[in-house]
């Protein structure tokens, strides 16, 4: 069984210099943060999911959300349990005639969702350990020191070191519309908000 811990979406971002999306997940009773790479149309969900923005036509993940509901399954949750060779790794956890069935998913195709279910978002403590950021730490570590661990923590070392580099070129106001090149149509409500915190 995982020592879970609860988190909550920060905020969806943006590379200025690749365009490539991240979202940065928060735990909710300490500052510590999480960033997962996902793909600009998971982006696109969970930012239009975020905003309550009404589309024409269901999307692919408002789609499966009204086939759970129409089946009387209910997202009870989503769970990241594992990150493997810089993957992570997501289960659905899903209620459906008294049974629980945990189903296979990308976090990002599972975070779009549990946006849409209003569903608790848990991620293991094993993985906050290897992939988390902690910005103060952050700011005081030198580079020394992010590959100081013995050997066998070399590889999270490494793995902190990709984020931080990411993390340096995101864009500070949070990707609260789509990228104009994904944009589905104009939104007259999307400026950024300048109170978002920084996912760093």
């Amino acid at each position: 069984m995982f020592d879970m811990v609860e988190m909550m979406i920060d905020s969806v971002r943006v590379s200025l210099t690749n365009q490539q999306r991240i979202v940065i997940l928060r735990q909710l009773d300490v500052e510590r943060y999480l960033p997962i790479w996902i793909g600009p149309y998971e982006a696109e969900a969970i930012t239009i999911a975020l905003q309550e923005i009404e589309v024409a036509r269901p999307q692919t993940h408002d789609l499966l959300k009204n086939t759970l509901t129409t089946l009387g399954a209910r997202l009870l949750r989503i769970e990241v349990p594992a990150l493997r060779e810089d993957v992570f790794y997501a289960h659905l956890i899903v209620e459906i005639s008294d049974r629980l069935i945990e189903i296979d998913s990308p976090p990002s195709d599972a975070l779009a969702l549990a946006v849409r279910f209003h569903a608790p978002i848990y991620v293991a403590q094993e993985v906050l350990n290897t992939a988390g950021v902690t910005p103060e730490e952050d700011v005081q570590q030198t580079p020394q020191s992010v590959t100081s661990p013995a050997p066998a923590e070399e590889p999270s070392s490494d793995r902190l070191s990709i984020f931080e580099d990411f993390l340096q070129n995101l864009d500070l106001d949070d990707l609260d519309t789509p990228h104009p090149d994904d944009e589905p149509g104009p939104d007259p409500n999307s400026d950024p908000d300048p109170d978002q915190p920084a996912g760093q």
